[in-house]
Parts: C-alpha cells; sequence; structure tokens
C-alpha cells in the first residue's frame, strides 16, 4: 500500500475517538488511521475481519525498529490472521491486537513515554 501525504506529522496525542473518527492534535479526522513515527495518515481498513497484509505494509517496512505495533480493531478485540501475526514475528515487530478504545489509551500513555512504536486505529460510528 502506498501512503498518501501525511494527515499530520510526527504522533500528536488522541484527544478523542468515536463519530466515525478521530481527534488527533486538536483536528477531527474522519475515518481510520495509521500512525507511525513520521506521522499520520489516512487508513482505508473499516474492518478488522478483512485486514490485509497490503493495509499494513507501511508498518512492516519500518521493520524491527519499530519495536510493536498497536492495532484498535473497532468496537471489540479481534486478532488478525496466523499469517498476519507470522507476517509480524518474521519482520521483529510485536503485534498487540485491541479494541480501539484500550489501543487510544495505550497510544497515549507510550506517546507519552516516549517510546518507538507504530499504531492502527479502526474508526468506531
Amino acid at each position: 500500500m502506498e501512503l498518501p501525504p501525511p494527515l499530520l506529522t510526527g504522533r500528536p496525542p488522541i484527544s478523542g475517538y468515536g463519530r466515525g473518527g478521530f481527534r488527533l492534535g486538536g483536528i477531527e479526522h474522519p475515518g481510520s488511521v495509521l500512525i507511525l513515527p513520521e506521522g499520520v495518515y489516512a487508513w482505508p481498513v473499516d474492518d478488522a475481519a478483512r485486514l490485509s497484509e497490503d493495509a499494513v505494509q507501511p508498518v512492516l517496512d519500518e521493520g524491527a525498529a519499530l519495536g510493536f505495533f498497536i492495532l484498535g480493531t473497532g468496537a471489540s478485540q479481534i486478532f488478525p490472521s496466523a499469517s498476519l501475526r507470522e507476517r509480524f514475528a518474521s519482520a521483529g515487530i510485536a503485534l498487540e491486537a485491541m479494541d480501539t478504545g484500550a489501543a487510544c489509551r495505550t497510544y497515549n500513555i507510550l506517546l507519552a513515554e516516549e517510546r518507538v512504536f507504530a499504531a492502527a486505529m479502526i474508526a468506531l460510528s
């Protein structure tokens, strides 16, 4: 998946989520988001059950330098397929899947700790 230009540079805190989007850096962003160390991107994933390797390829491209990847899977926790989990393991990236609310809270804590990681959040309606 080729990334579009970032919505925001850097990794701002998530100050709100729901109603189909997120509030990051004081700005509302509709839809799901992919957050890499260099910026926040619109992410065309709306269902964790249909998550593909292509959708997370930008994270895999970052490699083990990330440490881990937080995946917010929507209203409930859904684990990615075994093949996708294996792909992360072989890239040296720990994958943590949780519901989007828990993922947002975890993201903010890790951000405050200045940890190196990536995150993707599926928007809640």
